[in-house]
C-alpha cells in the first residue's frame, strides 16, 4: 500500500450550521478509530453575500469573511480536539465554491462528510445541492450525516449494506464491514429481489414461478456473495435480510436507527452515463440517518 494511501485525510465540510457540526462529530470519530487526520475544509466565494447598509469597500468585505470563515473553523477544530485530544487537525480555508473544493479534495482522501443540509438549504430539500454534488461525483466515498428521525427499523445499530449480487457491490461491501467492525457493530446485509425476472437477452419469462424457490435461489446467492467478507471480518456478525421488492425501498426501510446506510453509487442494470442510480438516490433522499455513497 503506497504511503499516500495509507495517510489519506479524512475530509469533512463546515459552514457554521449545526448539520455541519454533527458532520465533523460523526469525521472526527472516524478518523480517530482509522489513525488518519482530519482535514476541516471551508470554501467560500466572497462576492456571494448578504452585504450591509451603506458604503463597504471590498477588502473589508473580504476580511469580515475571512474572519467569520475562521470563526467556522475554529469552532469546529475546537470541539475536534475537546473530543479527541490526540487527533491531528488541519483547519483549511479556500476560496472557491464548496461543491467544486470538496472534489477537488476527494481525490486525496479517504471519505469526505458532510452535514445533510448546510446554511440557506432551502428546508424542502432533504439533502442540499453540495451533498448530492458530492455523492455524485467525488473519487472517494462521501458520508452524508443526518440524525435519527424515525422509530428503530430492522437495521437497528447495524451498519446496514446493499447488495445485489451482480458483482457491484464489492466497494460498498468492504466500506461497510470496515466501519462495522471498526465500530463493534453488527452488518445487516440488505438484498432485495424482483421475480419473475429475464437475466439474458431473449430469456423468456416463467409463465409461472415459485416464490420460496426464487428466495431461496435470492438467499444462496447473498450467502455466496458475503461468505469471503464474513472470513475476512470474523468479528463481524452479518444478519441476512432478503425482501421482495425494490431495492431503494428495503434500504430506506432498515435504516432508522442503523449506524450507518451503505450503498454503491450504481447497482444492477445502472446506466453507465448516470452517475448515480435510482437507488442510491432514493437512498440518499429519503433514508433516516447517516449514508454513505461508494463511488
Amino acid at each position: 500500500m503506497t504511503e499516500s494511501v495509507v495517510t489519506a485525510h479524512v475530509v469533512v465540510g463546515v459552514d457554521g450550521s449545526d448539520t455541519a457540526l454533527a458532520a465533523v462529530d460523526w469525521a472526527a470519530d472516524a478518523a480517530a478509530r482509522r489513525g488518519r487526520p482530519l482535514r476541516i475544509v471551508h470554501a467560500y466565494i466572497w462576492p456571494a453575500m448578504h452585504l450591509p447598509d451603506g458604503p463597504v469597500s471590498s477588502r473589508e468585505v473580504l476580511a469580515g469573511l475571512r474572519a467569520q470563515a475562521g470563526e467556522y473553523l475554529a469552532q469546529a477544530a475546537g470541539r475536534v480536539t475537546a473530543r479527541h485530544p490526540d487527533l491531528r487537525v488541519d483547519p483549511i480555508l479556500v476560496e472557491g465554491a464548496a461543491a467544486a473544493v470538496l472534489l477537488g479534495e476527494s481525490r486525496a482522501a479517504a471519505m469526505v462528510v458532510l452535514g445533510h443540509r448546510g446554511l440557506g438549504g432551502f428546508t424542502g430539500l432533504l439533502v442540499g445541492s453540495v451533498g448530492v454534488q458530492v455523492a455524485a461525483h467525488a473519487a472517494c466515498p462521501t458520508v452524508i450525516v443526518r440524525p435519527h428521525l424515525l422509530p428503530p427499523g430492522p437495521g437497528a445499530g447495524n451498519v446496514v449494506v446493499g447488495v445485489d449480487g451482480a458483482g457491484g457491490s464489492e466497494r460498498a461491501l468492504e466500506f461497510a464491514f470496515t466501519e462495522a467492525s471498526l465500530n463493534r457493530v453488527g452488518l445487516t446485509a440488505v438484498h432485495a429481489w424482483r421475480w419473475p425476472l429475464s437475466t439474458e437477452p431473449g430469456e423468456m419469462l416463467p409463465p409461472v414461478h415459485d416464490p420460496e424457490l426464487a428466495g431461496a435461489e435470492e438467499q444462496r446467492v447473498l450467502t455466496e456473495v458475503l461468505a469471503g467478507w464474513q472470513e475476512r471480518f470474523p468479528d463481524v456478525k452479518v444478519t441476512h435480510h432478503l425482501v421482495a421488492g425494490r431495492a431503494g425501498r428495503a434500504l430506506i426501510d432498515a435504516s432508522p436507527g442503523a449506524h450507518l446506510v451503505v450503498v454503491g453509487s450504481r447497482g444492477r442494470g445502472g446506466f453507465a452515463g448516470l452517475l448515480l442510480g435510482s437507488v442510491s438516490q432514493a437512498v440518499l433522499h429519503h433514508a433516516d440517518g447517516t449514508v454513505a455513497i461508494i463511488r
